[in-house]
């Protein structure tokens, strides 16, 4: 026979006699009980679940006009890049697009004046 005895927030003593299953049983139903009632555990679960949305949007991935404007400000179009080149850098970086669809980004990117392209022998290059 185990043998527990708990003590409440309100001062109240409680002992419980009986097999183990049956002690951790009323046990963990008094913790829930208690949890469920009490303020600061309240606030406490608001907080971790506000913590979990911040991570959440710290997580959310970016686009890939997003990743081609951070290529521009870490100096990476410095010299004039292809399409082939930008993709092989966000490769590197572990984000796998196809040349086809960057080809439209960096176009809506030209547009917005985020960057230049020009000609150079037959075939587009992009940069600052």
């Amino acid at each position: 026979m185990a043998k527990a005895t708990i003590k409440s927030k309100t001062g109240a003593t409680i002992t419980i006699d009986g097999s183990d299953s049956e002690v951790s049983r009323i046990i963990v139903a008094f913790e829930s009980t208690a949890k469920a009632i009490d303020p600061t555990f309240v606030q406490a679960k608001e907080v971790a679940a506000k913590t979990r949305t911040a991570k959440r949007e710290a997580k959310m991935r970016m686009g890939a006009s997003d990743l081609i404007v951070r290529l521009k400000e870490e100096s990476f179009f410095e010299q004039p890049k292809s399409i082939a080149e930008i993709a092989k850098a966000l490769e590197e970086q572990g984000f796998l697009y196809p040349v086809t669809s960057l080809s439209g980004i960096l176009l809506s990117l030209v547009q917005k004046r985020l960057l230049r392209r020009k000609k150079a022998d037959g075939k587009y290059v992009y940069g600052k």
